[in-house]
Parts: C-alpha cells; structure tokens; sequence
C-alpha cells in the first residue's frame, strides 16, 4: 500500500479506546522509505502536457466543412487545397466553405463522393498547408492510447481522449465500401466530430472518424484507405464498383448448401444480360461459395468490372453454370 503526501502519518491497528489500549496496540506501522511519495502526479502532468502538444500537432490538418444545416461537420486537410471529410454529414453539392485552423473561411467545391466508404472530397484554392504524418497502422494494438478531434466552425479545436478498442483486418461496410482495416476507437465521437481524424500521442493521423458506418458506435477509417479513395476520387469523382444488377436475400438448399435467391433483376443490367432469372439461387462466383451479400461484393472489385465471371445456380432444382459479366455502378452526379 503506498500512501501520497505526508497528510497521513500513523497508521493503527485499532481506534483508541476511550479507556486507553496498551502501547504496543497504539504504535504506528512501519513504512518502507520513500513509499509516503508517489510520482503520479508528476506523471499526470507529463501526459496531460503530451496530450495538449498532440491535439495543437493533430489540430493544424482539422477543419469545419459547412456542408448542413447549422453545426458544421469536420474534415481532415489531406494535402494542399484537399479535404476529406465523411460524405453523410454533406447535404448539399454546392454553397460550401471550410474553416481552416487559422480561422479563414474559403469557398470549396464537391471533387467526388462515395457512400460506400462514407467519404467525399473537397477542394479549396491551396494554403501551402503541409500534409499530415500518418501513424504505422500495422503497429495499432487495443488499448494505445488515442483522440479524436473535431472542428466545429469558429469555436476551435475539440478533443476527446480514449484508447483503441479492437482493430482487425480489411473489412466491407454495409454500402460495399472496401476499408483496408477494422479500427473501433474508445473515444467520443461528438455532434461535429465526424469527418475529422484520429491521432495518436505524437498528433499522427491515424484515419478519420465517422459515424455514419455503423450502429451506436463511432469507426475509423484508416489513412490507407483514405489515400486510395481520395485518389480515385480526385481523379474519377467516384470509385470504382462493379454490380451484377440483382437483390439477393440468403437461403439454405435442401442439400445443405448456403446460397443467395434472387429476388429482382435490374432491366437490361449484367445479370439480366447474362441469362439470370428471379427465383434462381446463386451458389457460387469464380468456383467460390457466395452464402451472403458480403461473398458476392468480395468479387466485385474495380478490377472485375468488364471481365467474365462464371456464376454458378441452382435453377428449379437443377445446377446451371451462367458467364456475367459486370457492369460499373456509377453513382447519381457522378461525372
């Protein structure tokens, strides 16, 4: 037990009776030397100092995007005259500004967006503005400790201090976004704070937060996947993604199988071009089970569209084999 300060200094074994206790009933316990003093405090401060030096690093790439209503969103300054920030919190293509770390507000156009990652990019007249360092995310381990900041117009900087809860490998998100790696933050993502990054005690950008990929907690997307996805979207407007063009839904086959129905068919899109009909059930892509939607996205790539694939089914009982070839979603807007 090490006790801090020198407020406490006997220690007994008994409360004094009020008619008194022998003398070796009433002698203070010993203590080890140097155990009355504890560097905790000092401790303390060097983290607190650590972590204020992280956010005014992590804060100089943290802007407002007033792309809503009201409370701005926040987005991260991923290179000179780019921003990123998470494309849910966007409510409109035009009439948008940023608030830098410097407090300036500039005009900024819609470069592209992709509800599948959550991210829209955003280009502003160039500031000279630095790129930011980015953190090793192969070295990420649950519990490092992590913050989340967040710019909401003119009211500065926030921070929210926690640690990494559980990372994990490549993962697809409910829209078919591809993000390299599973990073859930035990921190605060407050009204305002999507869009903007995750830093580490150095103020290195880790990815970005969002809330707008999954339920009743925050993710982050990590800077691997922001380069990719900034790239194709600076370059294209969108991302590339194929499509078969079909609803499927999850069944079991009386052989015990797993497979995909398919409910609708898209007019004159790749599976309806390639012979597929409702009521078949999908079974396999490229020789590979498919027994949910997340098997069959795995094969739609931006380096599948255009390219044959061979579908296996199950049509009224009997196996088909069926070449479809697919087509690339383009986005609504996009050029």
């Amino acid at each position: 037990m090490k006790i801090c300060g020198d407020s406490i200094r006997r220690v007994y074994l008994n409360p004094p009776h009020p008619n008194g206790l022998p003398e070796r009933l009433m002698r203070p316990l010993p203590l080890p030397p140097q155990a009355g003093v504890m560097a905790f405090p000092n401790s303390l401060s060097d983290l607190s100092r650590d972590l204020a030096h992280a956010v005014e690093t992590g804060a100089q790439h943290v802007v407002a995007v007033h792309g809503r209503p009201q409370i701005p969103s926040s987005g991260i300054l991923w290179q000179d005259g780019v921003i990123v920030t998470s494309d849910h919190t966007l409510k409109r293509n035009e009439d948008l500004t940023i608030t830098l770390p410097d407090g300036r507000n500039l005009p900024a156009t819609l470069a592209g967006r992709d509800g599948g990652t959550d991210l829209a990019v955003l280009k502003i007249e160039p500031t000279g503005a630095p790129a930011p360092k980015t953190a090793a995310e192969a070295s990420l381990k649950p519990g490092n400790l992590v913050l989340a900041l967040g710019r909401r117009g003119e009211n500065g900087i926030g921070a929210s201090f926690g640690v990494i809860s559980s990372v994990g490998g490549a993962w697809r998100t409910w829209r078919g976004g591809q993000i390299e790696r599973f990073i859930a933050p035990d921190v605060s993502i407050y009204y305002g704070f999507s869009g903007g990054a995750l830093v580490d005690i150095e103020g290195h950008v880790i990815g970005l937060n969002t809330s707008g990929l999954t339920r009743g907690s925050g993710v982050t997307i990590p800077a691997s996947t922001l380069a990719r996805v900034v790239g194709d979207l600076l370059t294209s407007g969108h991302v590339h993604r194929g499509y078969l063009g079909v609803g499927l839904h999850p069944v079991s086959l009386p052989d015990g199988r797993s497979g995909l129905v398919v409910l609708s068919i898209e007019p004159g899109g790749p599976a309806a071009r390639a012979g597929i009909f409702v009521g078949d059930v999908l079974v396999t892509l490229e020789g590979e089970p498919v027994a949910d939607t997340d098997d069959v996205q795995a094969h739609l790539g931006a380096d599948k569209v255009g390219k044959t694939l061979e579908a296996g089914l199950v049509r009224g009982g009997s196996a088909l084999q069926l070449n479809v070839v697919p087509g690339e979603r383009r986005p609504e807007g996009a050029r």
